[in-house]
């Protein structure tokens, strides 16, 4: 005989961008300080990234702290 076996299913709220603070973020990082810039390579689109998140900063009035993940 073989023992039953069942199926769990686990709902998950769904994802909700408007809800994410940093999705804004990064919706205005795109369109304000990155649009119609073209990059060399990866490290060219970071040091772009950094840039715009620095300046982003400034004309909110807030602190942008970097965080290096090892």
């Amino acid at each position: 005989m073989h023992p039953k076996q069942g199926l769990l299913i686990f709902f998950q709220a769904s994802y909700n961008p408007q809800m994410n603070r940093m999705e804004d973020q990064w919706l205005h990082l795109k369109r304000d300080e990155l649009r119609g810039r073209v990059f060399q390579d990866e490290y060219d689109l970071v040091e772009g990234i950094i840039e715009g998140m620095k300046h982003r900063g400034e004309q909110g009035g807030f602190e942008v702290e970097r965080f290096i993940f090892n």
